[in-house]
């Protein structure tokens, strides 16, 4: 990176705009910046930052903004600053202006103009400037990319404040730490300590929680194998916890094994106990069963002995009833046909009965009257029948006509309908079409009324948000114009109060002064040297005067001083916080009255929603337009509809008349004096139905009394045949089936209980049984039950050792199973626990306690001491040199250490031990090879610009031409320094220059030597 040309307006102490060009200054290779204090030396510094970062070094961040702005400038002068600068094999110039208050182009008052900032190119081929960007954060992304450093890096290594560098080669380990990390970034190997604890604590909170869970499977254990086990006392966590676990758990099985065997025994001997048991038990149920058996038998034969006249009574009973069955379906044919001949003589009473009814309402024409009918027979009804229904038949067509007729007579309704419907719909729609002119400017009217107040409320919309911020800045501006007042006042307060007190101060200071002769004349004593004249004599020592003013009143006043002081600069801060703010309010503002805004506001606000609220019938004024043209179109196609219809019903009607005409002559002739056809057709349907049922009728009479006679034969033959003298005899003998059924049921049941009882007192085993004496089926119920519960214990106590025996191997399977599982969690726990015990530096393996980053942050401190020494050596005579050292210091870690070698002494001192001379060049050599290092580290990036600030004063001749010499000597490289003093010696010895000239309108810069 080089510097070429800096522009400076209304920046700092430079009310006027100045320029920097370094190029004439660097062709000289080294320059000086001077100048007197508080002349702004510091300041064209501030502006090299600014223009490249867009904030200034260090403690000076505070003054940002409108506080970088001159006091001297005129009002209408801009701040700005400028610098044109090669990096990376590009020109580039950047520009940037802070926000300032400027006054109003209209009206009274001061307005905020926001910050601005510019980058521009060199186009060497078309031999002019482009621009790149004018975004703050682009800018600001591109120059660090560029440059390969932050804001702190640069000030670092370009600025180069010696005053940090010597508070460096004193500092301790910490310090030293902090500072390397800002510049080297070492946060990630933080980091990695960071993230190996963590893994260190979440691994042994996983291998807690398997030992956790292993103890309570042993704590299972211990309650299923109860006295057979000891839980181990390891803790979660101890490594022999798994050991003991296990062990503990191989002892109740063993003992669990042992338990279940001896249980298998005495199960053994209870099941041979319970089965003897069984079978005496089962023999006494025997025997008793026998004897019960045989008594039951004896007291069924009794009971048999005495119903035996009843079972003969049955026998005889069921023997008339089985001859009578044999007569059973004769008495049934006749009563079929006795009944069967009643019911057709009655249907034949009723046809005949409603044959009458026909001529009585007279129904017949032309067929005889009913005594005709009277006494005819079958044939002569089925013939009346015949002769009605062919005259039907002649009928249907003279029917088709009359329907036909029926029909047209609807068509013709349907179409005088038709007619009068057609006729309503040309009226409504002749009414309709003749407003529809009016109907539809009334519409658009509404329609074009709804559409503006849309594009109404649109623009209104626009309007609200950017009125609702102006009215909020115009309230925050009222506050702040209020609040600028006061902070002005308390301002000008803390001013005169801190003029007042510096004042005083220097007072007390110029009376300290003038009495200082007395106060070091107090320290005199005789025979001892004067620390002024070095006399030993001292005759006429001078005496206080009254009032006169000690160190410790000055040093009051000074603090005093300084503590107003301090109150103004907050004040004047404050004051400035407030006046930004209150321009960037009234810049958003502008001037007009918060009451005015708040008017046109809620002005705007009510138009607006009046606005919305007339565009909310847009749509259903589109829609209904759109309804009434459809309706237009639908009234045009039904009109044009109707006169169609119109004209095919006139061709219609004239077709149905003349078949109407026909039609109903052929009727009359058919209808015989009736109403109707169809009367006709119904009287003769009627007819024919009466005398065809009537001959039916006759006809099922005469064969139903034919077989009445047959039936009556059979039935007194079959009572003959079966041995009774009448057929009623043969009927009294018969048995319905319920009757023959419950007495069939008596005579097997005696039959099977008599078998029964002879099968059962012919039994051997059972006549054996009742020999013997009564058996005593209780006392065996009484000893099996007492085996059987000796049994069951025996079972339980079998099937207990059993599950404590399962749930033992089923739990040390399960503990051998999470001792396998956690053997690679332990083994990853102790892995990772080493790891971040080195890289923390409290294990026993890392031997000087060093952290990671520390460790990384040492390599980067010996580059730096390395780099440093080539220097300082040259600025030593060769007598000093700097090394890293990584002794342990405090809480016996290694820390940061920088120690200097003397080649006089041969031996290695702390920094801290080093002269005011010594510190600077030691300092300087220190920031030139930390400046070469963190350039490194940056990507290579190559500074061919540096400045030293300050620190020459303290060197003595030799050393002072020594340190110019290494300074000089960086032009070997190409590079030029600039070197801001004010020692007076180093403007005799560097040509080129660069002065800052202090005055009332504010400072100016001078190249001289160029």
């Amino acid at each position: 990176m080089r510097l070429h040309r800096l522009d400076i307006t209304a920046f700092g102490p430079f009310g006027s705009t100045q320029r920097v060009d370094f190029d004439a200054l660097s062709g000289a290779g080294l320059f000086l910046l001077h100048g007197p204090t508080g002349a702004g030396k510091t300041s064209v510094l501030d502006a090299v930052c600014y223009a490249l970062y867009g904030s200034v070094p260090g403690a000076r961040q505070s003054g940002q903004g409108m506080h970088l702005r001159s006091d001297h400038a005129p009002p209408g002068t801009r701040t700005e600053v400028r610098l044109e600068l090669t990096v990376a094999g590009r020109r580039l110039e950047i520009t940037r202006q802070p926000p300032w208050e400027r006054p109003k182009l209209r009206g009274k008052g001061l307005t905020v103009d926001k910050a601005q900032t510019w980058l521009r190119e060199y186009d060497a081929r078309a031999g002019s400037w482009k621009d790149l960007s004018r975004s703050h954060q682009e800018i600001g992304a591109e120059v660090e990319h560029l440059l390969g450093m932050s804001r702190e890096q640069f000030c670092q290594v370009v600025l180069l404040p010696q005053g940090d560098f010597a508070r460096f080669l004193r500092a301790d380990a910490e310090a030293r730490g902090r500072l390397l990390g800002r510049l080297f970034d070492t946060r990630r190997f933080a980091d990695v300590e960071k993230r190996l604890a963590e893994r260190r604590r979440a691994t042994e909170a996983r291998v807690r929680e398997g030992d956790t869970a292993l103890l309570a499977d042993a704590h299972r254990m211990q309650q299923e194998a109860g006295d057979a086990m000891e839980l181990p006392d390891p803790d979660p966590g101890d490594p022999g916890l798994a050991e003991a676990v296990l062990g503990a758990a191989a002892v109740a099985r063993s003992t669990a094994r042992e338990r279940l065997d001896i249980a298998h025994c005495r199960l053994a001997a209870a099941e041979s106990a319970h089965a003897a048991a069984r079978h005496a038990l089962d023999e006494a149920r025997e025997l008793a069963r026998l004897q019960s058996r045989f008594a039951a038998a004896r007291e069924r034969a009794e009971r048999l002995t005495e119903r035996a006249d009843a079972h003969r009574e049955d026998q005889e009973r069921m023997e008339r009833a089985r001859k009578a069955e044999t007569v059973a379906p004769a008495l049934e044919l006749r009563e079929a046909a006795d009944r069967e001949h009643r019911e057709a003589a009655e249907a034949e009473a009723r046809a005949r009965g409603a044959l009458s009814d026909v001529y009585v309402h007279g129904d017949a024409d032309g067929h005889g009257d009913v005594g005709a009918y009277e006494g005819a027979g079958a044939s002569g009804l089925a013939a009346a029948a015949r002769r009605a229904a062919e005259e039907l038949g002649g009928l249907d067509a003279a029917r088709r006509a009359e329907r036909r007729l029926a029909e047209l007579a609807e068509e013709r309704a349907g179409l005088d309908r038709q007619e009068r419907a057609d006729e309503d719909v040309l009226r409504e729609a002749d009414a309709w079409l003749d407003g529809w002119d009016a109907t539809r400017a009334a519409l658009q009217a509404r329609l074009d009324s709804a559409q503006e107040a849309a594009t109404r409320a649109e623009q209104l919309a626009v309007q609200r948000e950017p009125m609702r911020r102006r009215l909020d800045a115009a309230r925050t501006r009222d506050r702040l114009a209020a609040d600028l007042a006061q902070a002005r006042q308390r301002a000008d307060d803390s001013r005169r109060g801190a003029l007042d007190a510096r004042a005083h101060w220097l007072d007390l200071k110029e009376q300290r002064l003038a009495g200082i002769a007395a106060e070091l004349a107090a320290h005199l004593t005789d025979g001892e040297p004067c620390a002024v004249c070095g006399a030993t004599e001292h005759p006429a020592p001078a005496r206080k005067a009254v009032g006169h003013v000690d160190r410790e009143t000055e040093d009051r006043a000074l603090a005093a001083s300084q503590r107003a002081e301090e109150r103004h600069t907050g004040d004047e801060r404050r004051l400035a916080e407030v006046r930004e703010a209150l321009a960037a309010a009234t810049a958003e503002a502008g001037d007009t009255p918060t009451e005015r805004l708040a008017a046109e506001a809620d002005h705007l606000e009510r138009e607006y929603a009046r606005a919305r609220h007339d565009a909310s019938a847009l749509h259903a004024a589109q829609q209904e337009l759109r309804r009434a043209e459809q309706e237009r179109e639908q009234r045009l196609a039904d009109r044009q509809q109707a006169a169609v219809r119109a004209a095919s019903r006139l061709t219609r009607r004239e077709t149905l008349e003349r078949e109407q005409a026909l039609l109903e002559a052929e009727v009359e002739q058919a209808r015989g004096g009736l109403d109707s056809v169809a009367a006709r057709a119904a009287q003769l349907e009627r007819l024919a139905a009466r005398l065809t049922e009537a001959a039916d009728a006759v006809r099922a009479a005469e064969d139903a009394a034919q077989r009445l006679k047959a039936a009556d034969a059979r039935l007194a033959d079959a009572a003959y045949r079966a041995g009774f003298a009448t057929p009623a005899a043969a009927a009294a003998a018969l048995l319905d089936p319920a009757a023959h059924r419950e007495l069939q049921h008596r005579l097997d049941s005696w039959q099977q209980e008599e078998a029964a009882v002879r099968a059962v007192l012919a039994e051997p085993g059972t006549t054996a049984a009742a020999q013997l004496p009564p058996a005593d089926p209780a006392g065996a119920e009484l000893a099996a039950a007492a085996a059987e519960r000796r049994l069951r214990e025996a079972g339980s106590a079998r099937d207990a050792a059993a599950r404590c025996r399962a749930e033992l191997d089923r739990l040390s399977a399960r503990a051998i199973e999470a001792v396998r599982r956690l053997a690679p969690l332990r083994a990853e726990h102790d892995r990772v626990a080493r790891l971040a015990a080195l890289t923390a530096g409290t294990s026993a393996d890392n031997e000087r306690r060093m952290r990671l980053e520390s460790y990384v942050l040492a390599a980067r401190l010996e580059q730096v001491a390395a780099a440093a020494t080539v220097r300082l050596q040259r600025m030593s005579s060769g007598r000093y040199t700097l090394v890293h050292s990584d002794d342990r210091t405090g809480r016996g870690r290694s820390g940061l250490g920088l120690h200097v070698v003397d080649a006089w002494t041969g031996r290695e001192r702390d920094t801290a031990t080093l002269s005011g001379g010594e510190t600077f060049f030691a300092s300087l050599a220190l920031a030139l090879g930390l400046a070469d290092v963190v350039t490194e580290e940056a990507g290579g990036v190559r500074l061919d610009t540096l400045f030293i600030d300050e620190g020459f004063g303290s060197l003595d001749d030799q050393t002072l031409d020594e340190v110019l010499d290494v300074l000089d000597g960086l032009r070997e490289r190409d590079r030029s320094v600039g070197i801001v003093s004010h020692v007076a010696d180093l403007r005799r010895r560097i040509h080129a220059q660069l002065e800052v000239v202090k005055g009332r309108s504010g400072s100016a810069l001078r190249q001289r030597g160029v």
